[in-house]
């Protein structure tokens, strides 16, 4: 007698096996998260929380200068700070990548008392002003700082104000993007796989290198992504340690930023750069974040 599957229990969001009265064998899976009417009260406020967060948006497109875009993209000013951006915000993200996976392992792989406080620490530059950061940085590089009195009398290396004091302050706020990608990346991977290679006769890195790192590649090129647009936005903490120089230390938003004062047209130009950037980004890790669930 041909019958249906039981089905699971009302809710589950499980898969049903059509019998009688569809084709046999056809698996149909249950709707999961779809409602009905969405109430008011909570429609409206979705309606005003979606349109402040396009609105600016929208307004940047409507005002900007259209027709002298081209003469404004093509400045050597725009050029320096474009070309030093991209320089600069590339460089972060290899440094970021170079320590950070590293760190990313050694919090998913490792126990060790204080793993939590670690942890904390590596995220704190996610919710700290970045002109803070700058300041700390300044405390810990400057030709005074706790390190950077070192650097000046030891090897003559003074980075605040320099390219590389960029490239440092960019590091800072980018790279604890990178390790939380690759240690949620580790965790989900599976361990035994590197186990199997260590008890194969391969040392712990050999195994992390030939067999774990190919399986968290995605996690890591997704964290390298946002740490590298992070670093390109930077603003706070580049002009805090590194300073405003043109094609030295100016990176596109610190050029937004001075531009707004005397050039408003440029400034928009400038931030249509940055939102293309931005919308590059959120292309690029579209499967990751946009893909329906």
């Amino acid at each position: 007698m041909t019958g249906s599957a039981p089905a699971g229990p009302a809710g589950s969001g499980g898969t049903t096996v059509d019998g009688v009265g569809g084709e046999p064998g056809r698996v149909r899976r249950r709707g999961r998260g779809r409602t009905g009417t969405v109430p008011l009260p909570l429609l409206l406020p979705a309606l005003v929380g979606l349109a402040f967060l396009l609105l600016p948006l929208v307004a940047l497109l409507v005002r900007a200068p259209w027709r002298g875009l081209p003469d404004q993209l093509t400045s050597p000013e725009v050029w320096r700070a474009l070309r030093l951006s991209l320089l600069c915000a590339t460089s972060a993200t290899a440094l970021s990548l170079v320590v950070g996976v590293p760190l990313a392992w050694l919090l998913a792989r490792t126990a060790f008392p204080g793993r939590g406080f670690v942890r904390a620490l590596v995220t704190l530059p996610l919710v700290l002003p970045p002109v803070v950061g700058g300041v700390a940085l300044l405390l810990a590089f400057g030709r005074n700082g706790v390190i950077g009195q070192w650097l000046d009398a030891w090897f003559g290396i003074t980075l605040p104000f320099t390219t590389t004091g960029v490239v440092l302050a960019e590091t800072f706020v980018a790279m604890p993007f990178l390790v939380i990608s690759v240690e949620g990346t580790l965790r989900a991977a599976d361990p035994r796989y590197e186990e199997a290679a260590i008890t194969l006769g391969a040392s712990r890195f050999t195994a992390f290198r030939r067999v774990t790192l190919p399986l968290i590649a995605p996690g890591v090129a997704a964290g390298a992504v946002l740490a590298w647009a992070r670093a390109l936005g930077e603003f706070g903490a580049t002009i805090t340690f590194a300073g405003n120089f043109p094609g030295r230390t100016q990176t596109m938003p610190l050029a937004v930023y001075l531009a707004l004062q005397n050039d408003p047209a440029a400034a928009i130009a400038l931030s249509l750069v940055l939102l293309a950037v931005s919308i590059a980004v959120l292309a690029g890790l579209r499967d990751r974040w946009m893909s329906a669930s």
